[in-house]
């Protein structure tokens, strides 16, 4: 399971609110750094 799949789970299932506002912070820097490398791969492509 990729960890986007893992934080998605747990954030499906976590009622904890000071744990789900940490995932949603993990997986928007996972989002970012995804787009960074996308633009960083198109400048060079």
């Amino acid at each position: 399971m990729s960890i986007d799949r893992f934080i998605l789970k747990k954030l499906d299932h976590c009622h904890e609110e000071h744990t789900r506002l940490n995932l949603v912070k993990l997986f928007k820097l996972r989002i970012q750094k995804a787009e960074k490398e996308e633009n960083r791969n198109l400048r060079i492509g």
